[in-house]
């Protein structure tokens, strides 16, 4: 126990077998997160550039694509450049901090994002009233602090018990579920308390989700006309992708009993909660917006003028 308790250091033993397997994991993370990089950067930019798109819903938007660069990047780079699969103790605590905090504020804000549509489309006329700048600072101010406070308190909790089980983590980052079974069984308790309540809060916040889009749903079918239809599939249904996918993996990863857990299950769960939403969020929530699809248009565009001018200027110097 003392050794265990005493180590300095975790190895993260994910993709760690064999060499081919190795060179499988550096190029398909570079790739996904090359991806997010550019998808998000994209969004990211457009918003902040594009004052047709400065409205609550594209304010949450950019909230959240920040916060999967953010989530992406605590995990991937560390993954892809640690050749000996180590990381400090206090490296591991960090990154379970910010991989928390910014996953947590993001299903805060997928929570935001779900009442915004609903004002909008069950109450339109309310709108400006509800969803005001100063409301909407607010809501996000209370995201970003609740996640804060959450992710500080569940990873000083995590870090303050004694380990027995050793310093090897079965998996390509630093997840809670890995990083508990290392500690001893009789200070377990707490943290299960922890994530009791963990599951409680985030069980509520889904069925807020829930509870927005069946009202969403009745307005519509109440007044089923094209442009309602329209409104209602193209900024609600990418949506709804996003919150299943992100809220599905992650209840299966931190949720299900010991007896189904495997290895090869874990890593896939851990991939596809914490790498593929961040690389797809933008694609899903492109797809069907017009509005967003033609200012990234706009921006690309307005990219290649102004290098063609260089260039040119370059040229005739």
């Amino acid at each position: 126990m003392s050794n265990a308790s005493s180590s300095t250091q975790f190895l993260l033993l994910a993709f760690a077998d064999t060499r081919e397997l190795q060179l499988l994991h550096f190029w398909l993370f570079l790739g996904i997160y090359l991806a997010a990089l550019l998808g998000n950067g994209l969004i990211i930019t457009v918003v902040a550039c594009d004052h047709h798109l400065h409205t609550p819903m594209y304010f949450f938007l950019l909230n959240l694509s920040l916060l999967d660069l953010g989530s992406i990047s605590t995990t991937l780079p560390k993954s892809m450049a640690s050749s000996a699969r180590a990381i400090s103790f206090s490296g591991c605590a960090a990154q379970v901090f910010f991989f928390l905090f910014l996953m947590s504020a993001e299903f805060y804000f997928l929570t935001i994002m779900a009442y915004d549509r609903y004002v909008a489309i069950c109450k339109p006329l309310h709108y400006g009233t509800l969803l005001g700048s100063r409301a909407c600072a607010h809501m996000a101010a209370a995201a970003w602090g609740s996640a804060f406070l959450y992710a500080l308190v569940h990873t000083a909790n995590t870090f303050s018990l004694p380990r027995c089980q050793g310093n090897a983590v079965d998996q390509f980052f630093c997840e809670l579920p890995q990083i508990l079974k290392l500690f001893c069984s009789e200070s377990y308790l707490r943290e299960v308390v922890l994530l009791v309540f963990s599951a409680y809060l985030g069980f509520g916040c889904f069925v807020f989700i829930v509870m927005s889009y069946v009202q969403i749903f009745r307005a519509v079918l109440r007044n089923p006309s094209q442009q309602g239809w329209h409104k209602a599939f193209s900024t609600c249904l990418p949506h709804l992708a996003v919150v299943s996918l992100f809220v599905s993996t992650a209840m299966i990863a931190y949720l299900k009993s010991p007896s189904i857990s495997s290895p090869s299950l874990d890593l896939v769960l851990a991939v596809l909660y914490s790498v593929v939403p961040p690389a797809v969020n933008p694609l899903i929530y492109s797809m069907r917006n017009q509005e967003l699809q033609d200012a990234v248009c706009k921006l690309i565009t307005g990219w290649f003028s102004e290098a063609i001018k260089f260039f040119c200027i370059a040229a005739v110097m």
